[in-house]
């Protein structure tokens, strides 16, 4: 009798009892590894609600209450943002090509955004002329850095995105006119922006493309973001057919970034 209990007890698990426990683990590892998607995109569309969007609106204001974009002449406005300082013109603006003339400098909050190609020299900071005029900014970073906001992109690596404005000659491949440059954006991130403002991710179409990308042919599918989140943030330049073509693919890596500019109402 003793015999046959002790064999009872080192009975150990059936083949169909391993196989549940394998399965639970398994739903376990896969509701973790999505939920840190879940919480990524989350976190997407709150940088977008909380930040991009508000300082389309700081932007707007700025315009309802000043009659004349960022950083443009009460008194002799052009639709320019950074009017003010372009000089080029001094006759009427109606005999200029304004395809060819030299675009003013871009309005930053210090140093330009990264990979940004617009100079930001005069230096003309944004917060000062938004607290001219009593514009309350997003909160952004920090206190003075209203203009920044940190993420954490795929890699869990900390990346920083920063606001500036400027215009956009006729002809500007990512858009003419005056224009919000985004800078910061890791491909991920730039795509699901683009998803959520024009409804796909098409970096030479709609009011949010990227900077410089080349145009495609009209009424022919649109061009892929130049960049993905395999590549490393220490590239001196995007890699050409960087929309599709692989990376060192590390885990340890910084992702590259992207630079975007949105079209303003004004």
């Amino acid at each position: 009798m003793n015999q046959l209990i002790n064999k009872k007890s080192q009975t150990g698990f059936t083949l169909v009892e391993m196989s549940v426990v394998l399965v639970v683990i398994g739903l376990i590892l896969g509701a973790v590894s999505i939920g840190k998607d879940v919480q990524r995109n989350a976190e997407y569309t709150k940088l977008k609600q909380k930040f991009i969007d508000q300082w389309a609106t700081a932007y707007n204001e700025h315009y309802a209450r000043a009659g004349v974009v960022l950083g443009d002449s009460q008194t002799a406005p052009r639709f320019m943002v950074n009017g003010a300082a372009f000089t080029t013109a001094t006759s009427a603006i109606s005999g200029i090509n304004m395809t060819t003339v030299t675009a003013p400098a871009a309005i930053c909050q210090g140093a330009a955004a990264p990979r940004m190609t617009r100079s930001t020299t005069p230096l003309l900071e944004l917060h000062t002329r938004m607290d001219r005029l009593g514009i309350r900014m997003p909160p952004g970073r920090a206190e003075g850095s209203e203009d920044r906001y940190l993420y954490l992109d795929s890699n869990g690596n900390p990346q920083e995105v920063q606001v500036c404005f400027q215009w956009n000659n006729p002809g500007t491949a990512s858009g003419s006119g005056n224009v919000m440059v985004i800078g910061g954006l890791t491909p991920e991130l730039a795509r699901e922006l683009d998803q959520m403002i024009d409804g796909k991710p098409d970096a030479q179409e709609g009011v949010f493309r990227q900077e410089q990308i080349a145009n495609g042919t009209a009424g022919a599918p649109g061009v892929e973001w130049g960049a993905n989140n395999t590549e490393n943030y220490a590239a001196t330049a995007l890699p050409a057919g960087g929309g599709t073509t692989a990376g060192a693919n590390l885990d340890e890596d910084q992702i590259i970034t992207v630079v975007a500019h949105y079209k303003m109402n004004q």
